[in-house]
């Protein structure tokens, strides 16, 4: 079944296996792809994959993230550059969304050059900014936005887009109660204790620029780890309202920015990131020994190991609610657990990131072989460089010790 067709929306998939959202580091300081962001898309829908994801591509200059390769949706002369892809991929009877995200306060004023904004005034533990508070008028701005952006998407070929709404950027800041304090028509729902109204203006502009027939995935995060977590319940109405949408598909997730490591979850290469983060390899030698020596090890405690499968849980809650399309990512490396949680109907689709990076034919593998193991080792330097500016790859499968 895994290689069975599926349909999302009005499109039908050649199979269930999807390319998760994976920053590429491919795009020029104005979000322009480079030859090398087309390439990268050639090359994965040659590899027999599904669909694609693109990596989350900002929606204005505002949500730009600190990664100085991120990819840009804001303006309309980008449209032809982006052709080029969706050209080359549908080549390979491949289908390719884009991700749309904007930052909110997830991102730094001196990558951006302008002021941090988000849903209320909470730091995040790790970006260490206080943001500028939106005002109403600003966030029906910005859900504007979002629409424009996915019209230009329309534009260049995609075959739909994926919104953000995980990961602690903006859509998720908006959901959640512990970030959200507003008490304007965008504040927490009493009754669901979620915020979906910034959501579900995206989500009504997109049907209504781009028409019915031009599929929105929805990325979300299952739970976080903040002091007053995401429940259970706050997560069945996050889907019950999804469903009532009737967007194409779900990609579950999990977590925020502020402890990304539970994203990804695997080795904690403490000393590259050190070394190359930005926002450590600007301080003294001392105060880094300080870091590592006091603060990781209190950092460490609530990071989560990695296991197989990770998001499962969520995605088996989420198919009890809704018969929309189910994707699951986190974790997955195994093709035997891939067969078995679309034959047991846990998830309708299975989404990878690093075993893409690692193995750029791992597609063809699991056809060939149904007990294949993927060769990442989950030793997390791929997203560690990518804040030293780097282009998206693996450092030959070898953690750090």
């Amino acid at each position: 079944m895994l290689f069975d067709e599926v349909k999302i929306g009005t499109e039908i998939l050649k199979n269930r296996i999807v390319r998760a959202a994976t920053y590429e580091g491919m795009c020029d300081k104005d979000g322009y792809p480079k030859k090398e962001y087309v390439e990268l898309y050639g090359q994965l829908a040659e590899s027999g994959v599904g669909a694609i994801i693109t990596g989350f591509a900002y929606i204005n200059k505002q949500g730009h993230a600190m990664q100085k390769g991120q990819a840009g949706i804001d303006c309309e002369d980008k449209t032809e550059y982006y052709k080029r892809v969706t050209d080359i991929v549908h080549k390979h009877n491949c289908k390719i969304y884009m991700q749309l995200a904007h930052t909110g306060r997830q991102t730094r004023e001196i990558d951006i050059n302008e002021e941090v904004v988000g849903v209320s005034n909470k730091k995040s533990f790790y970006f260490k900014q206080t943001p500028r508070v939106l005002t109403t008028r600003e966030a029906h701005s910005i859900a504007c936005d979002f629409v424009n952006a996915a019209i230009r998407v329309k534009e260049a070929g995609f075959d739909g887009v994926e919104i953000h709404a995980a990961h602690g950027y903006l859509i998720h800041q908006f959901i959640l109660p512990y970030l959200n304090n507003r008490k304007d028509e965008f504040g927490i729902d009493k009754s669901t204790k979620i915020g979906t109204k910034f959501l579900e203006l995206i989500i009504d502009g997109v049907r209504e620029k781009c028409g019915k027939d031009f599929p929105i995935l929805v990325k979300i995060s299952g739970s976080d780890d903040y002091i007053n977590k995401f429940t259970k319940n706050q997560f069945v109405n996050l889907i019950k309202f999804l469903d009532y949408k009737k967007v194409e598909a779900i990609e579950i997730s999990y977590g925020t920015m502020d402890y990304a490591l539970n994203i990804f979850r695997g080795t904690i290469p403490i000393n590259t990131i050190l070394n190359v983060n930005p926002m450590y390899r600007g301080t003294n030698t001392f105060y880094r020994f300080i870091w590592k020596t006091v603060f990781y090890p209190i950092m460490k405690q609530k990071i989560k190991k990695f296991t197989y499968n990770y998001n499962l849980s969520f995605s088996k809650i989420a198919k009890q609610i809704t018969s929309i399309p189910i994707i699951c990512v986190g974790g997955i490396r195994k093709a035997s657990d891939m067969k078995n949680i679309i034959l047991n109907k846990e998830a309708d689709l299975i989404s990878l990131c690093r075993p893409f990076i690692c193995e750029a034919d791992i597609v063809e593998k699991i056809k060939a072989d149904s007990e294949y193991v993927s060769k990442c080792i989950n030793c997390n330097l791929c997203s560690v460089m990518c804040d030293f500016g780097s282009k998206t790859r693996c450092y030959n499968r070898k953690g750090e010790k």
